[in-house]
């Protein structure tokens, strides 16, 4: 199980990295909607950002197979909330992003759930 919890975090860790860089893109992109979807999709596939994040998601989902492989569903796919966290606390260290303490509360019970589920 131990090795499981490993993979998981690195898996958590890529897709956390690859959000963050996915924001970035889009970020230097503009907003996408319906409306200006043709005038936008060049600028995304010309933007280096969205090409790392969707790589580094991707080496978080190979690592994800790995867990896969390993453990029962039930017990992993929660293990994912984990990225939650870490998604809520560098999206204030990296993009600055003010963090209401509603969402930190949040975030402390999603810890306890996700101790709770390694314990079984």
């Amino acid at each position: 199980m131990t090795q499981a919890l490993i993979l998981v975090f690195i898996a958590v860790c890529f897709s956390v990295t690859g959000e963050l860089m996915l924001k970035a893109g889009m970020t230097q992109v503009g907003v996408l909607s319906l409306h200006n979807l043709a005038a936008t999709i060049p600028r995304m596939l010309r933007t280096p950002w969205l090409w790392l994040g969707l790589g580094s998601i991707s080496v978080g989902a190979a690592f994800w197979l790995a867990v896969l492989s390993r453990v029962d569903l039930s017990w992993a796919y929660p293990m994912l909330a984990m990225g939650y966290i870490l998604a809520l606390i560098f999206a204030g260290l990296v993009l600055r992003e003010h963090i209401p303490m509603i969402r930190w509360i949040g975030a402390a019970v999603i810890v306890v759930g996700v101790y709770l589920i390694t314990r079984s």
